[in-house]
This record gives structure tokens, C-alpha cells and sequence, in this order.
């Protein structure tokens, strides 16, 4: 996951806890990152499962690679 880590990347929200702020997203090629709440991008704090996004994969804590900066694609398809 070298310098290629900041391009974005297409998947869905796998899950979401809107108590606990912590979800997954599964890109298309099959791999999942986890996110917080935080990072979704339109400040909502809240995704629905199911939702096709936009995200960027990132170093955070611990070095553990999260998704950050989702954004959600209205009616858009993931490409396989």
C-alpha cells in the first residue's frame, strides 16, 4: 500500500453502528477497511449500510490502514 494509498477507491458500506461511529466499506476488489464516523465527508456522522461511496485509504492509528474521506455516490454503480 505505498504512495498509491491517497487515490480513491469505490465500495460499499458493509456496516455501520451509529452508537458506536464505527463501520466497514468493502472496496471493489474485494478488501475492507474499517472507518469512523469522522470521516465521513458531508459531516453527517451517519451512512446507511448499503450505500455506494467514494473513499481514500489511509495510515491511521496504530499504522492500521482505515478508510477516510467517504463520500456517497447517489445512484451510481460500483464497477466490478
Amino acid at each position: 500500500m505505498g504512495s498509491g494509498t491517497r487515490r480513491p477507491r469505490l465500495g460499499k458500506v458493509e456496516s455501520f453502528d451509529g452508537e458506536r461511529g464505527l463501520g466497514s466499506v468493502v472496496s471493489r476488489d474485494g478488501a475492507v477497511f474499517s472507518f469512523h464516523s469522522t470521516a465521513i465527508s458531508d459531516g453527517s456522522r451517519h451512512i446507511a449500510v448499503g450505500t455506494l461511496v467514494s473513499f481514500v485509504v489511509a495510515a491511521c492509528h496504530g499504522g492500521r490502514f482505515e478508510a477516510v474521506a467517504l463520500s456517497a455516490l447517489d445512484g451510481a454503480d460500483v464497477p466490478s
